[in-house]
């Protein structure tokens, strides 16, 4: 059998790739035409909200329906706000304040954002538990490490940006939060019994499934309770014999970006789109920077030869597009939720005096952020509140790949405009230890010290300056933007849960006396 003018058609109706630029290039416009399924969003391709909706209306005067999706999960995972800083903090974060009003509301107004954008699905939200404090890649991507906790917050999630008309996507099927590996660079091992995978890993994708959620997105996992041989991205034991005939789910399954390593070291990019989808996959995901038209065409022929060959039945592909164009029937419905009261889009006062932590007219995300801040070390003696312009050292860790290199954080830039003369230094493992003394001691020889970090327990170097620092300066005063961990460096420690624009500026709001600390 050959590849049929048919068959390719088939088999692109099931790709969403991704592309370079912020207007659709002629390949793309002529495979949407053509009957690819959609696209998916990068930072790279959005600017204002204007081009963003400006983008999305090109694409679609290609094809009306077309998937527009984007990995939009607030917090330090953002697209929209890549350039500036989420104006909504992050899972774990509302984990902490564990309000699930609060993230219904919160997930509802970025879905009235995403309708105005032209998007119609989000994937979002990461439905993982972070069992393990030392995960890599997940962190305070997840609500937390208690899975009922999760579960809750992923149905409020669910519940709010599908009432906006936004279709959500639970991830990372069966579950990412007890892994120590990057599946962006390797496979990393689930080593969860069978009873403990229903008790921990399943138990907020049931709940996902519970609320409706439109579409679940696979992790590049070796899950050995089920399938000690293929990731459970290319696992038919996985993908349908647990999600579907297990769990009840019948929306659509999307893989994680097909490209991660965890999947095409062993069958490359063409050879793990077609087990994949075989195995049970619905839609391919091709994101990161390997887009374009030849690694299109690649995955798009090899799901074709792997149809010709016996390998996946062309039934099982038709299945796949039908369940597409289910997802694109209630994408396309007249959207008919509520307003949202507090849009988080409203504009964030710089001076931190907008509103009171509650109150008809705070605005959602930054009131979020305010309730996740916890202090654990305050004492008196005058080390805060700050009146003095301080010295702030942000210590800058590598982050995985799903964070944006380029995304603004830390606490120096809102603590200037609260307390102008603020000086801002960022330190990266390469430099840190031998540029101590003269970029850090030095310049807060008079000054309060402000050293912020984020994961500092996964970071033996943030972790050894701040022993060295707080040996010196006894008056230190920390801000933790990444998961907690020790609590006993300097004077005053908080965390703020993350690391978006909003956590910044509520920690800002505390050390400078506007907000009262919680313990």
């Amino acid at each position: 059998m050959k590849r049929s003018p048919e068959l390719l058609r088939l088999a692109d109706s099931v790709l969403l790739p991704g592309f370079d630029g912020r207007t659709p290039p002629d390949w793309l416009r002529r495979r949407l035409a053509e009957g690819l399924a959609g696209v998916v969003l990068f930072s790279r391709n959005i600017g204002t909200p204007s081009q963003v909706a400006e983008l999305t209306a090109a694409l679609r005067a290609e094809r009306p329906d077309a998937v527009i999706g984007v990995d939009e999960e607030t917090g330090d995972v953002t697209r929209l706000e890549a350039h500036t800083g989420s104006s909504r903090p992050g899972n774990y974060a509302l984990g902490v304040v564990d309000d699930v009003a609060l993230t219904e509301l919160i997930a509802r107004g970025l879905g009235a954002d995403l309708v105005a954008a032209g998007i119609d699905v989000d994937f979002a939200p990461s439905a993982d538990v972070n069992s393990n404090p030392d995960n890599p890649v997940i962190g305070l991507r997840s609500f937390g490490a208690d899975p009922e906790l999760v579960a809750r917050h992923t149905a409020a999630w669910v519940r709010g940006l599908q009432a906006a008309g936004v279709a959500a996507c639970a991830k990372h099927f069966p579950g990412h939060g007890d892994t120590a590996v990057d599946s962006h660079h390797g496979l990393p091992g689930v080593p969860a019994s069978l009873e403990d995978l229903h008790d921990v890993e399943l138990r907020p994708f049931r709940a996902a499934i519970a609320e409706g959620v439109r579409m679940i997105m696979t992790g590049h996992l070796l899950v050995g309770a089920y399938d000690p041989g293929f990731p459970a991205t290319l696992s038919r034991r996985i993908l349908t014999g647990l999600l579907r005939d297990e769990l009840g789910f019948d929306g659509v399954t999307i893989t994680d970006a097909i490209e991660m390593a965890a999947v095409t070291e062993r069958f490359g990019i063409g050879g793990a789109s077609a087990r994949a989808v075989a195995a049970g996959a619905d839609l391919i995901c091709v994101g990161g920077e390997n887009s374009g038209d030849e690694v299109v065409a690649t995955i798009r022929e090899a799901i074709a030869d792997a149809v010709t060959a016996g390998l996946l039945p062309e039934e099982r592909l038709a299945e796949a597009a039908r369940r597409v164009t289910d997802l694109t029937t209630w994408t396309t419905k007249p959207k008919t939720s509520t307003p949202v009261a507090g849009p988080p889009t409203a504009a964030i006062s710089s001076s931190g005096r907008d509103s009171a932590p509650s109150g008809e007219h705070a605005v959602a995300g930054l009131v979020a952020a305010r309730r996740a801040v916890r202090v654990t070390r305050w004492p008196g003696g005058g080390v805060v509140p700050l009146v003095t312009a301080p010295h702030v050292a942000e210590l800058a860790p590598r982050m995985n790949l799903a964070i944006d290199k380029d995304m603004p954080w830390g606490v120096g830039e809102p603590l200037g405009k609260l307390l102008p003369g603020t000086t801002v230094v960022r330190l990266h493992q390469e430099n840190a230890a031998a540029t101590l003394d003269e970029a850090v001691l030095a310049p807060a020889a008079d000054r309060p010290l402000v050293v912020v970090v984020r994961d500092a327990h996964r970071h033996p170097w943030q972790t050894e300056v701040l022993e060295r620092l707080t040996d010196v300066r006894p008056d230190l005063v920390v801000v933790e933007m990444g998961l907690p961990g020790r609590t006993d460096f300097g004077a005053v420690h908080m965390a703020t849960h993350g690391a978006a624009r909003v956590c910044g500026q509520a920690a800002a709001e505390i050390l400078t006396g506007l907000l009262t600390p919680r313990p």
